[in-house]
């Protein structure tokens, strides 16, 4: 963490206005308190225990980044394994609590991007975090089977594995994918 405390001055940032504290806290879903039991340490320091759909402390707030998917959809930005697996390693030594790590059913290459990140990630989490802390893996599908198995094919290796699921709601979507 870069801050222990919450002090009338912000670390994170210059102190540039009056402002810049409430803008901070507002960034952080942070309300202040008077008690020393509810501080800024308190609410950010500590990462919840992972449990499926449930979050301990309503005030903690999972970052799942698309990084490693939405990138690929960028022209001229397409990565190897190797380069997604660097990605989502440092994803993990950031912190981040879910990193969505390719559309498994796309080819035969984002299916095993996918597997070599849940199986390896797991094994390079170092750093300032809590002795368990590893990232849910997470493979993206459409919602049929073909997709599903293959998303799970490829993040079931994961200590967290997750599936996340769309549905299509374009008229071409819907008729033609």
């Amino acid at each position: 963490m870069a801050a222990a405390y919450l002090s009338p001055t912000p670390t994170f940032f210059p102190p540039t206005t009056p402002t810049t504290t409430s803008t901070f806290r507002t960034l952080l879903h942070f309300k202040p308190t008077l008690s020393p039991k509810h501080s800024f340490k308190t609410l950010c320091s500590r990462r919840p225990e992972y449990i499926p759909n449930h979050i301990p402390n309503p005030n903690y707030i999972r970052i799942f980044d698309t990084t490693l998917r939405d990138g690929e959809q960028s022209p001229g930005a397409t990565m190897t394994t190797k380069e997604k697996l660097d990605i989502a390693c440092q994803l993990a030594k950031l912190g981040v609590d879910i990193i969505e790590a390719d559309f498994p059913a796309t080819s035969e290459a984002d299916l095993e991007a996918v597997r070599l990140i849940a199986q390896e990630v797991e094994n390079n989490v170092v750093g300032e975090h809590e002795h368990d802390y590893v990232p849910v893996i997470c493979g993206l599908a459409r919602c049929n089977k073909n997709d599903i198995g293959k998303a799970w094919e490829a993040v079931k290796y994961a200590r967290f594995p997750r599936i996340h699921t769309f549905i299509a709601t374009s008229e071409i979507h819907m008729k033609y994918k």
